[in-house]
């Protein structure tokens, strides 16, 4: 199998910048982070000008091709590659998007060593012959199914990181919920902190981190409502302590409703839309993964 090349930037020094140092346009026109340059510093060939290795003080001069590498040499996360289930939603040389399958962890533990999304995307890596360490840029439970993007290269994580909860990095979720809101929309602005005597489970408290969740219901159907929802913040379990807190839990909450494995098995939740900008190319992407059959089945 052919190995890829790790992905570089380019840049074509245009006339207003002639004479600026290569250190200069890295950072201010490329947009590259003070740790992102020195892992390229560290590579024979990581900062070319006209394809020549060179210092980050060197003046570039009008028309002339600077390249650096952004992309992994060696992967070093330790991450043991496994194959898995992959629904690849989008992919280009810089980030993808993975429809997740409910039951998968994001992150390899002492609990899930080697059946987690990053077992799977590090198994898919090396078959393609992409040198690529995971990184995730947002994650969700392991419950929860849906949309998740994934970053290729580490300039490409930091941009995408900086973005969440903005209107450059926006996500939508689906839940099914035992009982139906009243109001049938509307925001739910209240604190999330830890709750006492438990390491996993949230509950709205006043000294809680500020939290809001944006909800709509779009139907409902036997004593259960299919709810859409948006975030404007990213607390541990935010929208399952919401709902909850509205005395509407997601059906099959074992944490904050009641689990019922006859009818799921697990917290009825779908991260369904992701819009996002580009990190490279500043292009909006608008992706979609439709309401998945355990939960469309809770709404007959």
């Amino acid at each position: 199998m052919e190995q890829r090349t790790p992905r570089r930037l380019t840049l074509t020094v245009p006339p207003e910048k002639d004479g600026q140092s290569v250190d200069t346009l890295l950072r201010r026109t490329l947009c590259l982070s003070g740790t992102v340059v020195k892992r390229a510093k560290r590579e024979p060939e990581g900062i070319l000008l006209d394809g020549a290795p060179v210092f980050v003080t060197a003046r570039a001069r009008a028309g002339q091709v600077l390249s650096v590498l952004v992309g992994d040499m060696a992967v070093e996360s330790g991450v043991v590659p496994r194959p898995g289930p992959l629904d690849l939603v989008y992919e280009d040389e810089d980030l993808l998007i993975v429809n997740k399958a409910p039951g998968v962890a994001v992150h390899p533990s002492p609990d899930h060593h080697d059946d987690t999304l990053g077992n799977f995307l590090a198994d898919y890596y090396l078959k393609t012959g992409q040198t690529i360490q995971f990184r995730s840029v947002n994650r969700l439970d392991r419950g929860t199914s849906g949309l998740m993007c994934v970053a290729k290269h580490a300039h490409a994580q930091e941009i995408l990181k900086g973005r969440l909860h903005t209107g450059g990095f926006r996500r939508r979720y689906l839940a099914v919920c035992d009982g139906v809101p009243n109001p049938p929309s509307g925001v739910v602005d209240a604190p999330i902190g830890r709750a006492e005597g438990s390491v996993l489970k949230r509950e709205v408290r006043p000294d809680g981190a500020e939290a809001r969740t944006h909800y709509r219901v779009l139907r409902k159907a036997g004593g259960r409502a299919l709810v859409e929802l948006e975030l404007d913040t990213g607390r541990t379990h935010q929208i399952r302590v919401h709902m909850a807190y509205l005395g509407c839990p997601l059906t099959g909450d074992f944490l904050y409703g009641v689990e019922d494995r006859t009818l799921i098995g697990r917290a009825a939740l779908h991260s369904w839309q992701l819009h996002l900008i580009h990190p490279i190319t500043g292009a909006a992407l608008d992706l979609e993964a439709p309401l998945p059959a355990d939960m469309a089945a809770l709404l007959p």
